[in-house]
Formats: structure tokens, C-alpha cells, sequence
């Protein structure tokens, strides 16, 4: 429930963060400047002893991020693949948080898998195993099936785990409320849209249904792409709190040790990483978007294997387009192009100077080419991406939000497996490839026969329109007057133009 009441969490949030000593690495690992370090311990420090303890064996931000809860962790779990933002070592300890939180009881996930599937588990399963992996919102049991002896993975929701997020949702939207209400500047960023969506987005998690859904749906894809693989669902064992899917064996794509025990290239790997994200955006308009390293393994063979399917991206075609105009402006350096898209799709008011715009991009689009990932700060670079959308009124774009956050978790795997990768060299063959296909007079063909192919729905009912049409001009048993034919000549045309479009989609 939303209210003032939430502000006790948000005062406990600072609190908790104190009383951990996250307060502090948090602040170093974003190089906050001085007045805001000195600035937050002064409200945070008379309050610590409202924090959660959490886990003393835990280091200070796992430990405060585990105790605040499942939204919290997600946070965490972006932050975890970028050390480029946050520093190796926070990194490494925030990585815990992607599948080696503690995890509930056995016998619990037993209980709730039988009531979901109604049906004794030993029915279900010959084997069951304790949890091998627990997250956020779920863990995941090895098993193997009663019926056809197929080894699975079983994934069973945290108990409770709907009413922690709403919870936490709730004092997300007062926060938003209050930064709106107190910074009038940061409503151009929309914070409040900006939680609607994730708030959006998690609801979607929550439900195993429609992750197995999506499972499917990736799979189905993705299925020609190769050394990629999407394990798919057993559907009679899936349910809102249960989802059971082939089992996929393979090393932690965060565990470089074991990836170079298996003989695979991990320069190569992390290429392709970036390579099958953009793929999938640009090409399918659907993609993976929670692609941290710890949804991801890699087989004996070196084929990456996608896991956990509740956070999926979906751009339509148009979106797509605009997003690969821009990357294919900046990987040939022609900032003017990127700016006129920007303007072009209404990202920049069209009050703005484009020429001012395109010399501002310059500024961030220079600095990182023809360098690899070792000698790019990637702070200082959002820091002054942040600045340039200041600038120029940029509002937050939510139907993007998916995408360019999770291509800040595919670039941080992609460094984690290669320090030295250059990802705009990476991707610039994917977007090349896209650009030829669907920017240029061939995309312009497809277009025409897709209008055409839905104005052809209507082609049963062009002589009932007409003949419609004629009566209202004329009145019963009146011919049309010449210079009412006009529009029957055009819906003539209209259909002659319908059937032309069918031939061209025939024949793309």
C-alpha cells in the first residue's frame, strides 16, 4: 500500500546501509563527490541503529543489500556486472547475489510443488535434490523425472516472495514522488514511470507461467542461432509458482577458472555474448534481459545456455530501427546522422540546436574508439552521457529502459570473459547486417507489402463499401454524379494497389 508509512523503509534503507558500513563503499565505488559523501553519513549516521544487521559474514554491501531484500538484490545484481563502474572487488562480492543466496527449506519447496501440481512429488519425480542454486525470487532443484527419466530443473518461487516486492515497490514510488516533488529538474527522467515499469516488469517474474511462456517463445527463436541453447518446459509440471525445464549442464559463465578448464576461448566467448544480445534485439525484437553471468553457462562444447527467463525485452520494429541507426552512426563516427535520429524519433525537443547535439556526441563517441575495455572509464563516460541528456531536455525513454540496461549487464559479462574487447568493433557486423536489410529501399518493398497485406483484410467488403458509398451520393435509384466518382475511382485504385502489394510480398 502506498503512503507516507513508507518513508520508515526509506529512512531504514539509509539506516541499514550505515549500520553495514555500505554507506561508505558505496559512495567510493561511485566516486560520489565530498559534499554528498558528507552530506549522506550526516542523515544516515544519527539513524543507524534502525539498519538491519543482516549477515556479519557477509562483506558490507552484500550484507545490506540481502537484509533490505529481493528488489534491493536486484539492484545489486546489475552492479555485479560492471566492475568497469564499480571496481573489481565490489563486483566480485556482489556476485554472490546472482545464485548463491541462502535458501529455503527442502521439505518447503516440496509442499509448495505439490500443492501447485496436485500431486505427490515422489509421483512426479524419482529424484529431487536440494536446492543448487537460490536467487532473488527462486531457487532451483536438480531432478529427474518419474515418467520418461529426463533430468530437469525445477524452479520454485521464494515463499512470500510477491508481498516482500510490493513492499519495497511501494517505497520505491514515494521516493520517485518526493525526488519529483523536491527536484522538479529529474522529472524529465520520469522517475515514477521509471518504477511503474519495473514495477511492470517484476509482476511478470513473479508468475512462472508466463516465464515458461517466454522460455518457449526465446527458444523457438533463437533455435537456428549457433553455439546458443534454450532449455524448454516440461508444461504439465509448469505452474504460477513452479516451472520445470530440460536440464542444462554446463560451467558458470562467472567462473572464468572453469570456463578455461573446458578448453574455451573466452575472448571468443565474450564477442559472441554481445554478438547474440544485439541479434536478438534487432532481429527478433525479443530478447534475453537479465543476461548476468549468472543465468548464463557455458557446455563442454562452448555453447552458452540461457537460464531464467522472467525478465524479457520486447521493441517493436520501428524502435529497432532507430536504435540501429544509431549504433551504425556512432560505429562510422557520423555524429550528425545520430543526432538527426534522435531528433527524428523525438528523443531531443525539436526546440533543441542539432548541430550542438551532434558536437556533444562527438564528445562521448571519440574517446572510446580504437580502444579496448582497459582503457575506457565506463563512470565517467554515463557520467557525462548523463550531462549531455541534461542538457538538452532528453526525457527518459521507459519503452528503452530493458534494452539499455541490458546492454550495460552484456557488456560488463563481455569484459568479465575479455578485458581487452572492443564492442564496437564486436558489434558493428550485426548491425551492418541489420541496417542492409532493413533500412533502404528493400526494407521500403517489405513495408508496402505489409500495409498492403492488411488493407487486403478488407477486400470482401470493398463492393458492399462501394455500393454503400454510391447510394449515399446519389440517393435510391439516382446515379452518382461525375464529380462523385472521385472516391470510387480511388477505392479502385486502392484495391488494384492491394493486390500489387500481396505480388511484392510473395515475392520478398
Amino acid at each position: 500500500m502506498r503512503g507516507p508509512h513508507n518513508i520508515w523503509r526509506l529512512v531504514r534503507t539509509g539506516a541499514t546501509l550505515e549500520r553495514t558500513g555500505a554507506m561508505g563503499v558505496v559512495l567510493e565505488a561511485f566516486r560520489a563527490p565530498p559534499r554528498l559523501r558528507l552530506a549522506t553519513r550526516a542523515l544516515g549516521w544519527p539513524f543507524k541503529w534502525l539498519g538491519l544487521k543482516g549477515d556479519p559474514a557477509l562483506p558490507p554491501a552484500t550484507r545490506a543489500l540481502t537484509a533490505l531484500g529481493p528488489a534491493y538484490i536486484k539492484f545489486g545484481q546489475i552492479l555485479s556486472t560492471r566492475p568497469d563502474v564499480v571496481g573489481e572487488e565490489l563486483a566480485r562480492q556482489l556476485r554472490v547475489l546472482q545464485d548463491k543466496l541462502p535458501p529455503f527449506p527442502r521439505d518447503t519447496a516440496r509442499a509448495m510443488i505439490e500443492a501447485e501440481l496436485d500431486a505427490p512429488l515422489d509421483a512426479l519425480f524419482s529424484e529431487f535434490s536440494e536446492p543448487v542454486a537460490a536467487a532473488s525470487i527462486a531457487q532451483v532443484h536438480h531432478a529427474r523425472l518419474s515418467d520418461a527419466g529426463d533430468e530437469v530443473a525445477v524452479k520454485v518461487l521464494r515463499p512470500g516472495i510477491l508481498q516482500a516486492f510490493r513492499k519495497d515497490i511501494d517505497a520505491f514510488y514515494l521516493a520517485a514522488g518526493l525526488i519529483e516533488a523536491l527536484m522538479p529538474a529529474t522529472r524529465r527522467l520520469r522517475p515514477s514511470e521509471v518504477i511503474a515499469h519495473f514495477e511492470g516488469v517484476v509482476m511478470g517474474e513473479l508468475d512462472l507461467r508466463l516465464e515458461s511462456a517466454a522460455a518457449a517463445e526465446f527458444a523457438a527463436n533463437t533455435e537456428g542461432d549457433a553455439g546458443f541453447a534454450v532449455p524448454r518446459p516440461h508444461w504439465l509440471l509448469c505452474s504460477r509458482n513452479v516451472m520445470t525445464l530440460q536440464w542444462a549442464e554446463g560451467a558458470p559463465l562467472g567462473e572464468n577458472a572453469a570456463i578455461d578448464l573446458l578448453g574455451v576461448d573466452r575472448g571468443a566467448l565474450g564477442e559472441r555474448v554481445l554478438r547474440l544480445f544485439l541479434t536478438h534485439a534487432l532481429r527478433d525484437g525479443y530478447f534475453h534481459a537479465d543476461m548476468h553471468q549468472g543465468n548464463l553457462k557455458v557446455a563442454a562444447d562452448g555453447t552458452i545456455i540461457a537460464l531464467d527467463f522472467g525478465i524479457m525485452g520486447r521493441i517493436d520494429e520501428y524502435t529497432r530501427r532507430v536504435y540501429a541507426e544509431i549504433l551504425y552512426g556512432f560505429i562510422r563516427k557520423d555524429y550528425r546522422r545520430v543526432a538527426e535520429v534522435h531528433f527524428e524519433a523525438g528523443y531531443v525537443p525539436a526546440d533543441q540546436d542539432i548541430d550542438e547535439f551532434a558536437r556533444a556526441l562527438r564528445a562521448v563517441g571519440e574517446p572510446i574508439f580504437d580502444m579496448d575495455a582497459t582503457g575506457i572509464s565506463m563512470a565517467r563516460l554515463l557520467n557525462y552521457l548523463f550531462e549531455v541528456t541534461e542538457r538538452f531536455g532528453m526525457e527518459t525513454r521507459t519503452e528503452l529502459i530493458l534494452l539499455q540496461r541490458t546492454m550495460v549487464v552484456v557488456e560488463g559479462v563481455a569484459r568479465s570473459l575479455h578485458p581487452q574487447i572492443n564492442i564496437w568493433r564486436v558489434a558493428q557486423p550485426v548491425v551492418e547486417d541489420y541496417i542492409r536489410d532493413n533500412v533502404g529501399p528493400r526494407a521500403a518493398l517489405r513495408d508496402l507489402a505489409r500495409a498492403a497485406q492488411v488493407l487486403s483484410r478488407f477486400g470482401p467488403r470493398l463492393p458492399q463499401m462501394v455500393e454503400a458509398r454510391l447510394m449515399g451520393w446519389g440517393g435510391a435509384g439516382q446515379a452518382a454524379r461525375p464529380s462523385r466518382l472521385w472516391p470510387l475511382v480511388w477505392m479502385t485504385a486502392g484495391a488494384a494497389f492491394t493486390g500489387l502489394g500481396v505480388w511484392i510480398a510473395t515475392l520478398l
